[in-house]
């Protein structure tokens, strides 16, 4: 258990999440790359341009058929058949183009009489077949760094022959203060969003010095959970303070005012409440900022959706303060179900959360809002 303080944690203001964010993204700067195989690159963020040499070296044939030149066709119908100088060879999926021919025909679409070819219908230039090039250009990237890899793009990449690719990948501890259900939830959760964003998360045991932890150089960066407060034991910000550099106690928002954030060297310590709601809300908008941050992620093509309904009843928010309001769809309806404090039956129920920006008063109903998913 932690240390009773000497003396009380307190907040003496609240520094605007936008300063917060504005501080992230001037002091956090990106992890050194680092090149592994393509198998262990899923969901991590390229560093370098994913390049590949040009493929296919020649045109090849993308169905079974009659290689062709599309010119010898034209006109030809069902009742106009048009006689080919030569009968035509036939080719397979993947195999070159011959010379002086452009375009595959399917099977029915020629006649083969006593060696007499005729074309049955018309066949435009280019039909089934794969330009040279077509499948990979050496000049055109397949992705660009920054974007952050799917499972998709690993597989164009080994159909590709790429075996090893150079990307960013943030080592990231989580350590939750104290071994509470809550604490512990809360840690495996930020810790299973870690690693679907591209990080590599490292939970460490409950109750681990934070002290020695901080001074630890096994991270990119550190997020700590619980001990934010005031209360008796609270005195997680006060050692960032004494061992390192705080740089914020105290975010303007809710859930989530206790929020800390420092650097021990130029690694980023965030450090989040102990309450489920306060700790999500807090990773959400600033935790996911700082690992974006760590892997210079520019562009993800299956970042989560973001659903615009409208309110079905009005959302008061007070200014000044940026906030997290679980909602539950309801058809085309977004459903408020709590404010400040977010309640454990609300997640659960919530189908995911609008932000009310620290600007607004809040939202009238038949709002349209911006409904993004829960990790």
């Amino acid at each position: 258990m932690a240390a009773v303080s000497e003396t009380i944690q307190t907040i003496s203001r609240l520094t605007p999440l936008a300063d917060v964010l504005a501080t992230v993204d001037l002091d956090v700067k990106p992890v050194t790359p680092r090149t592994v195989d393509l198998a262990a690159a899923q969901g991590r963020t390229l560093a370098v341009d994913a390049m590949s040499r040009a493929r296919p070296n020649v045109a090849i044939a993308m169905l079974d058929g009659w290689a062709i030149d599309a010119d010898t066709t034209l006109g030809a119908g069902g009742y106009t058949p048009a006689l080919l100088m030569h009968t035509p060879q036939r080719i397979e999926v993947g195999q070159p183009m011959p010379p002086d021919t452009d375009s595959v025909a399917p099977f029915d679409a020629v006649k083969l009489t006593n060696g007499r070819a005729e074309a049955l219908m018309t066949i435009n230039p280019g039909d089934g077949v794969l330009a040279a090039g077509g499948d990979c250009d050496s000049a055109i990237p397949l992705r660009r760094a920054g974007d952050r890899l799917s499972l998709t793009d690993i597989a164009a990449f080994a159909a590709a022959g790429i075996a090893r690719i150079t990307v960013r990948e943030p080592r990231v501890r989580v350590l939750p203060l104290r071994g509470s259900a809550i604490i512990n939830a809360a840690a495996r959760l930020i810790a299973s969003d870690i690693e679907r964003r591209g990080g590599s998360a490292r939970l460490d045991d409950p109750g681990r010095d934070l002290g020695s932890v901080l001074g630890a150089e096994s991270a990119d960066a550190i997020i700590v959970i619980g001990g934010t407060g005031n209360g008796r034991n609270d005195n997680s910000v006060q050692t960032l303070a004494r061992e390192a550099w705080l740089a914020v106690h105290g975010i303007a928002m809710t859930p989530g005012e206790t929020a800390a954030l420092g650097f021990a060297t130029q690694r980023p310590v965030l450090m989040l409440p102990g309450r489920l709601d306060a700790a999500l809300a807090v990773w959400l908008l600033v935790g996911r900022r700082i690992l974006e941050r760590l892997s210079a992620a520019t562009h993800h093509k299956d970042a989560d959706p973001v659903e615009t309904l409208t309110l079905a009843r009005k959302v008061t928010s007070t200014v000044g303060l940026a906030e997290v309001v679980p909602v539950r769809r309801n058809g085309a309806q977004a459903e408020p179900l709590a404010v400040r404090y977010l309640p454990l039956s609300s997640l659960a129920r919530s189908d995911g959360w609008i932000l009310v920006p620290a600007d607004s008063e809040g939202y009238s109903e038949g709002t349209a809002v911006q409904v993004r998913p829960w990790p």
